[in-house]
């Protein structure tokens, strides 16, 4: 097994806390346990393999190369990961969205700043990018480590906008008109 699935077996175990009898039987329980938990990292590495392509076609990398790096041709790549796009999961008729990209750590606040005034607001966040909602309010963002808004936060208007580890992107409708 390589490091990186070392590492996610450990994460796996570690995340489930199986305990074996002393003839190293695990219980069915523990193995139904081990199986979400299993599950459960397949999604997650799905979601950052699908991230990292996107990284690199934002970077400028061909299908070619990433067909390569991932052993299938480039049209076999391009049809996996190439439709980015996501249907309107509110089912609402009218509701708009956009992706704002790509930005880094460094630049994307002052980026969610000028989509914020403009009335769109963060709700789904990848690498290098953001997905977009638009609404008739201006919004503003915060962005902390790894948690959820706090009382305080809550009591101020803050409702947790997106997450993509390890920032969580805090956001607040200012009851404002959206800009132009």
């Amino acid at each position: 097994m390589s490091a990186v699935g070392d590492a996610i077996a450990r994460a796996i175990l570690d995340s489930v806390a199986v305990e074996g009898a002393p003839d190293g039987a695990i219980a069915p329980d523990d193995h139904l346990a081990l199986i979400r938990a299993s599950a459960d990292a397949e999604l997650e590495v799905r979601s950052v393999l699908r991230q990292a392509v996107e990284s690199a076609r934002a970077g400028g990398v061909s299908w070619s190369a990433i067909g390569a790096e991932l052993g299938m041709t480039r049209q076999a790549a391009q049809q996996r990961f190439g439709d980015t796009t996501q249907p309107d999961a509110s089912g609402e008729a009218g509701t708009e969205y956009r992706w704002l990209g790509p930005v880094t750590a460094f630049d994307e606040m002052p980026e969610l700043a000028l989509a914020g005034r403009a009335g769109w607001r963060t709700v789904e966040a990848g690498i290098l990018r953001h997905r977009m909602l638009r609404t008739d309010t201006q919004w503003e963002h915060k962005r902390v480590i790894g948690r959820g808004p706090t009382r305080r936060e809550e009591d101020e208007g803050w409702m947790l906008g997106c997450a993509m580890f390890p920032w969580v992107y805090l956001v607040r409708d200012l009851g404002v008109p959206a800009e132009g």
